[in-house]
């Protein structure tokens, strides 16, 4: 701090009228200070501004101040002492304000300092921007400066009231503030961190939601004034049919839009629909169970509520343009909803990472930061699944190892001039796919249908000449191997051999064999199927139908520090407190649940008037483990008198040394005056409730 270039300052402004000797000599007690006015008249210079000897020990004093509040060890203890005794208080600062309800907890609020929650920092930052808060930390400052007198003024000194003034100017207007913005600047840092982690937690977990393949979807795009937005999606995610209707309005208006669903149902052969939870969803749910209830009870037709967070951004997106150019933008959003259904990886990825909506204040991190690591969650994930060379977008080959969106786009290029590739070896082909890319990249390609047949497993062409020798020792095909025919006989192959004297027979390493054994056992897997898939329903829950008790399905949509708002098919999510999540005590909801998980849970609370619901994930009726409660400690009344004889402990206790090495008794240990500790027992009260307590 000392060596830190600085604006001007006051200590600066003294420097320059030459008052460092005068503030020497009063730190020092030197004997020529010993008058003090007398001293400070020797500094009198009107060319520099000091015309009286009151503005020379001011400046001094400016001095000494900025000395005391750049001594570490000071600095050390005033930090300590600060960090125990501070409160993060909030105060509201205006009276109307259309987002003054958002902040209903914030508008008198005080917690120490180590308890303030990451997402309660977040939001009473953002409410100090938007002008609605008054955010400041506050301690024992009287306890800081007894700290500080007690370090740097001597008790003997002849100019202790004077050093008593600039200990308290460096706290006051130094080292107080310093520490308040050091207090704010790390929770904020820590609070960004965990909004990050939090997203990429749920993000992760939204990525790998499983695909649905092989069904014929109908995406609903739900619209109030511009109506829903339809899109018939074969099996590959391609837009065979569009549409449009509304779901609200007259019986006619109705009983048309289920015609129109009902008709792209049987021309087209759908049997699943995905409708996005914008406005209008629980309209066009009611819709469409009604529909399927009347039309629909021979055949198996199903429907899901997707989040369609950013469907909108890619509806305008350059992807988006280039993918549909002939379909209007309005249009786009649905086909996402649909195709996201079908494989969430291969459509989320074109998507602005930080527009899919599933974070803990997000919009308040730091935007690089939030963009790396978001990044970095979708470059993992496309590498955990893998890619079809031959189907792949753009935008998801840019996320493999080893590729960018320049060798992507080329890749794809290559792909609509040449035809199909044959085998991963055709990759080097592309122009700007050398042998460096190709053996980073090659591995988390598979090429279906090509001309070699382990080009459709996982594992990597350095090892095909260990997998080919693998299976002649198990005398067994390669071509039944590859398409998982032969996957029992692989498995009973292998039963009566010992993988250590395989691996050395082979001459590779025990873990490389596993991973290559594991992946000629489910040739081309994916590893998100082995999730649960999403809950299809074909009725409607409405919120009056609702009771206390009742069981339900849904869909974790969000996880945050406080619990999971998760979707049972009403119009908002209903909200599983962190509480009501295991019999044990639970400190991070993410060791429960991820989004996207599908859970069953309990109708816990019904608040009508604002329409939410309190879940839980408990049972009614299932019992909590009792905890063993902490004997509380025996404290004597303030007005008893201790005893006129202590009574000496049995056997060979060690009683406390009260002497210091020289066998003398020591001092009693003289401590600062501290701040009253509230007692933990005491109710919550708001700081102007606890200064009025305290007074």
């Amino acid at each position: 701090l000392p060596y830190k270039p600085k604006k001007q300052t006051l200590a600066a402004k003294a420097h320059e009228q030459g008052l460092g000797p005068l503030a020497d000599e009063i730190q020092s007690d030197a004997a020529s200070a010993k008058d003090l006015d007398a001293r400070a008249a020797d500094f009198v210079n009107e060319d520099k501004g000091v015309k009286e000897p009151a503005l020379a020990l001011i400046g001094a004093g400016h001095l000494l101040a900025e000395r005391f509040s750049e001594m570490a060890d000071l600095r050390r203890l005033l930090r300590k002492h600060f960090r125990k005794t501070a409160k993060v208080v909030a105060t509201q600062v205006v009276k109307e304000h259309k987002k003054l309800p958002l902040y209903k907890d914030y508008l008198n609020y005080s917690d120490s300092l180590a308890r303030v929650k990451p997402h309660r920092t977040l939001a009473l930052n953002r409410g100090e921007r938007e002008k609605i808060l008054r955010v400041g930390v506050e301690a024992d400052n009287e306890g800081l400066l007894s700290i500080a007198n007690e370090m740097l003024v001597p008790v003997d000194h002849s100019h202790h009231d004077f050093l008593l003034g600039c200990v308290r100017d460096a706290l006051d207007r130094l080292v107080i503030p310093s520490l308040e913005r050091e207090c704010r600047r790390e929770l904020t840092e820590q609070a960004e961190s965990h909004s990050v982690e939090v997203f990429a937690r749920n993000l992760r977990a939204i990525l790998l939601q499983p695909p649905v393949q092989g069904r014929r979807v109908l995406a609903i795009d739900p619209g109030y004034k511009n109506g829903c937005k339809l899109a018939a999606l074969d099996e590959t995610g391609q837009p065979i049919d569009m549409g449009l209707v509304h779901v609200t309005g007259s019986d006619e208006q109705r009983a048309a839009a289920k015609a129109k669903l009902q008709e792209l149902i049987e021309q087209h052969r759908l049997d699943l629909i995905a409708i996005g939870n914008g406005s209008a969803c629980r309209q066009s749910e009611t819709l469409v169970a009604e529909l399927l209830g009347e039309a629909f009870t021979d055949r198996k037709v199903e429907y899901v509520i997707v989040n369609e967070a950013g469907a909108s951004v890619y509806s305008t997106s350059a992807i988006g343009r280039e993918e549909l150019p002939e379909i209007e933008a309005i249009q786009r959003s649905a086909i996402s909803i649909g195709r996201r259904m079908q494989d969430p990886l291969s459509e989320l990825v074109k998507i602005d990472p930080a527009s899919i909506g599933v974070g803990l204040y997000q919009h308040d991190a730091k935007a690089k930061h939030l963009r790396d690591s978001l990044e970095n969650v979708v470059r993992a994930c496309v590498s955990f699944v893998g890619v079809d060379l031959n189907t792949a977008s753009p935008a998801l080959l840019g996320y493999v190892s080893g590729l960018n969106q320049l060798t992507a786009r080329r890749i794809v290029e290559h792909r609509n001039t040449n035809g199909r590739f044959a085998s991963r070896d055709a990759l080097k082909q592309v122009t700007g796919v050398g042998e460096a890319t190709y053996v980073q990249a090659a591995g988390f390609l598979k090429v279906d249908g090509g001309d070699t047949p382990l080009d459709r497993t996982w594992v990597h062409p350095e090892s095909y000449e260990v997998a080919t020798r693998l299976l002649e020792k198990l005398s067994l095909p390669l071509e039944e191997i590859t398409t998982g025919k032969a996957t029992d006989k692989f498995r009973e192959g292998l039963a009566g051999r010992d993988r250590n004297t395989l691996a050395s027979d082979l001459g590779v390493g025990s873990l490389a064999l596993e991973q290559l054994i594991e992946a000629l056992e489910r040739p081309g897997r994916d590893l998100r199927a082995d999730l649960p898939p999403p809950v299809f329903r074909r009725d409607v829950v409405k919120l009056e139908d609702l009771e206390v008790g009742m069981q339900l399905h849904g869909t974790v949509l969000n996880v945050v520090d406080f619990g999971a708002f998760v979707d049972v098919g009403l119009s908002d999510s209903g909200l599983v407190h962190i509480s009501q999540m295991s019999t044990d005590f639970v400190r991070d909801p993410h060791s429960i649940v991820a989004a996207g998980d599908q859970v069953t849970c309990w109708v816990a609370s019904i608040d009508q008037a604002r329409r939410r619901v309190a879940l839980s994930m408990l049972a009614p009726g299932t019992s909590r483990p009792e905890r063993e409660a902490k004997p509380k400690r025996q404290r004597p009344p303030k007005s008893a008198k201790p005893p006129v004889e202590a009574k000496q402990p049995s056997g060979n206790v060690k009683q406390p040394d009260r002497n210091d090495s020289r066998g003398k008794p020591r001092p009693p240990r003289k401590r600062p005056q501290r701040g009253k500790k509230q007692d933990s027992r005491e109710p919550q009260h708001s700081s102007f409730e606890k200064r009025a307590k305290r007074e």
